[in-house]
């Protein structure tokens, strides 16, 4: 069947029309044929059996009965009226119920003609009843598409109110695979499907929506799993390859002076293996004449921030200037002091653009990087206002990447170098993004897929595990003699408060009764406090963390704003107050803001006795390790991709049948096989590849440019 009658809207379909098309589309985003034939079930029931009225049981199960409606009434609610049917057969007599559309059921019932009644039977009164049943008459069951295990499809309520109910989505999936003659076109190679073992796409389909049995089932699951995951990797693939060939990159041919004085002189220590292995991967980018888009994934201490030094330093050395931009004015200011003081000794211009730097100080900012005296400046998104020039970017370092939209990644590429002075000509700066945030392999996979990886995945020498710890509010007077201890050793102790944008008024309440607690429980002047919270001022919040990091308090009282950046060697003990409240990732974010120093670091987890399953899963995950990647594999599996990568990215993941969690090994083979497809053939000219290359057209027509930008 051709795909343009494919492309057909669904109105003009049989039984459809322009009211339901329009409800269709509203509910579940069904436009044309071909979106109704991959709306999949997502259940099955076994529709073989046949019950009696007699042998029913009290047991709320979904049963099927052949009988007779021999009478129908309309009974008055409190709101609205019931439809209520006598339903008979030779051993009993049960009712069918509507609470809803009763007029419209009533009009189109027939007395006294045998139905299929199927549903789920409750027992009230002394007798069965059967409410919503699905309704087919005898003669017309037995002229549909005979299948033993009847399709169930995602629904919603608005739906069933409107008499769209599964019954209907079935008649409709009946009257669309008549209208094509039960053929659909192929969408992979002969060679794919040999060498998976796959059924042809219209195999697959018809029994996905009416399977024959089981083993033919899950044989249509197996291929529409796989080409869905197919073609998502051929996207990202052939992206990720279409960039190394088009957009071009400054070369940079040497490491120069600055690097090696840098790296001879003032790192204070080894680099790992793993640093050095990214920074070879990195090396090769920039050397090649295409653009870089890098992904640097490291745990929280890993060593991220020197990898991005070195390369801004390899910048600097073929005569360009670098950017880092970070969410926030507390990571961009940690970045700058921290580069400031590596770069020491060295005749390097840095700085820092934030939201807060006065105009003065901006113009000047502004003039040095467009006569290139300035080599990096470091900042947050105002690094990214139009009036932000550089003379000559080659490099643009974003942290935490993921906190930044696509069109505010958009606006590096434009302040690119610009050889011969024209905006339009500009060569796009290397892109290396950072994330302390570990993405899970089939994560990366699928939504990274088109960026080259480079993982720190070892811990630079010296650094101890943090012991962590789960404790009930009822030991939070020992958790107190805890911190007394280490206090007196002359360490510092963060306590963390959560903050849920939905009750900020509770959550401003814990903070300050937590604060009251510990303020009771550690008085002055044997102990100082500093709080910071999202109502504070910059300037306030500012004035606390600095009283912190220079040990003049010992105690910091927080809601997450230092869950990402904070770096105080000095602190040693996390408590995370209401643990269960947070999700994985961000406790993982929050315990590695402890354990920056040589010395033993603690985190303690505090929770009520009242934990759901899940956050007791949390809870020991965090207890059993430190791995920030076996953290995300369970965060994944918890919390599903879509909910992990936060709406931005989770677009390539709206998966209609495929699950990137449970269906990881298809994933895997999924992608090796669009690399091989597109090593052999980049262009999908070959005549074999011609089903692969119609498809790709297809789903990519309407992709916009933004695919470009990481």
């Amino acid at each position: 069947m051709s795909s343009t009658y494919l492309h057909t809207s669904i109105e003009y379909l049989k039984g459809v029309g322009p009211a339901r098309a329009d409800l269709l589309r509203k509910e579940l985003g069904i436009r044309t044929l071909a979106d109704l034939a991959n709306f999949f079930p997502n259940r099955y029931i076994d529709r073989t059996q046949f019950l009696t009225i007699k042998q029913l049981q009290q047991n709320a199960s979904e049963v099927q009965v052949i009988g007779k409606i021999t009478e129908l009434k309309t009974v008055q609610q409190k709101r609205g009226t019931r439809l209520v049917a006598t339903f008979t057969d030779k051993t009993g007599t049960m009712e069918l119920v509507w609470f809803r559309g009763a007029k419209w059921i009533k009009e189109n019932l027939k007395v006294n003609t045998p139905y299929v009644a199927f549903g789920r039977v409750n027992w009230f009164h002394g007798q069965f009843n059967m409410p919503h049943p699905d309704l087919e008459l005898v003669t017309e069951y037995k002229k549909g598409l005979q299948t033993t295990m009847q399709p169930v499809y995602p629904s919603t309520e608005n739906l069933t109110n409107k008499g769209v109910t599964n019954k209907a989505i079935v008649k409709m999936m009946k009257h669309l695979f008549v209208a094509v003659n039960t053929t659909f076109e192929e969408t992979l190679s002969k060679e794919l499907l040999d060498k998976l073992q796959l059924i042809s796409k219209s195999e697959a389909l018809l029994n996905i929506h009416f399977p024959k049995n089981q083993q033919l089932l899950t044989k249509a699951q197996q291929r529409l799993k796989f080409e869905e995951l197919f073609f998502i990797q051929l996207q990202l693939i052939r992206k990720k390859l279409i960039h190394k060939s088009k957009i071009k990159g400054n070369v940079f041919e040497k490491v120069g002076s600055y690097f090696n004085k840098f790296y001879n002189n003032n790192i204070p220590f080894e680099l790992t293996n793993a640093q050095k292995r990214v920074l070879k991967e990195i090396r090769k980018d920039v050397k090649s004449g295409a653009q870089m888009n890098r992904l640097l994934q490291g745990d929280v201490g890993s060593g991220k921030t020197i990898v991005a030094l070195l390369t801004m330093l390899m910048a600097l050395d073929n005569g360009f200037q670098a950017a880092l931009i970070a969410p926030t004015e507390i990571l961009a200011t940690q970045h700058y002091n921290a580069i400031l003081a590596l770069l020491h000794g060295l005749d390097i211009h840095i700085d820092l653009l934030t939201g807060s730097v006065k105009t003065k100080k901006r113009k000047e900012i502004h003039e040095r990087l467009e006569n290139g005296s300035l080599h990096i400046l470091i900042g947050t998104h105002a690094l990214l206002e139009d009036k932000v020039q550089f003379k000559n970017l080659g490099l643009a370092i974003i942290d935490e990447q993921h906190r930044f939209g696509v069109a505010q990644r958009a606006k590096m590429w434009m302040k690119g170098s610009r050889p011969d002075g024209e905006l339009k000509k500009a060569i796009p700066p290397h892109i290396l993004v950072m994330t302390a945030t570990p993405i899970p392999r089939t994560l990366a996979m699928s939504v990274y897929g088109d960026l080259d990886i480079s993982v720190i995945d070892e811990l630079p020498p010296g650094r101890k595990q943090i012991i962590t710890a789960h404790r009930y509010d009822s030991n939070r007077l020992s958790v107190f003699k805890f911190m007394k201890e280490e206090i007196a050793k002359g360490r510092q102790v963060y306590v963390v408060y959560p903050l849920i944008e939905e009750s900020q008024k509770l959550d401003f309440k814990d903070l300050m009764d937590g604060y009251d607690s510990i303020t009771r429980e550690f008085p002055k002047p044997d102990y100082q406090i500093s709080i910071v919270h999202g109502k504070m001022k910059g300037a306030d919040k500012e004035f606390e963390m600095n009283r912190f990091l220079k040990g003049e308090t010992q105690i910091m009282v927080a809601t997450t704003v230092i869950e990402v950046g904070v770096n105080i060697r000095n602190a040693s003990v996390m408590v995370i107050e209401s643990a269960e409240r947070f999700g994985l990732s961000q406790l993982h974010q929050l315990r590695g803001r402890v354990g920056r120093g040589a010395e033993q670091s603690y985190c303690i987890l505090m929770t009520s006795f009242k934990l759901t399953a899940d956050a007791k899963i949390r809870l020991e995950t965090m207890v059993n390790t430190n791995d920030g990647f076996e953290i995300a594999e369970v965060d994944l599996k918890l919390r599903g991709p879509g909910d992990l990568m936060g709406t931005q990215q989770s677009g390539v993941l709206n998966l209609r049948i495929a699950d990137i969690i449970k269906d990881a090994p298809i994933l895997k083979r999924a992608r090796e096989l669009a690399i091989e497809v597109l090593y052999k053939d980049p262009n999908l000219e070959n005549t074999a590849n011609k089903n692969i290359k119609k498809t790709y057209r297809q789903i990519t027509k309407n992709r916009a440019i933004w695919a470009n930008i990481s």
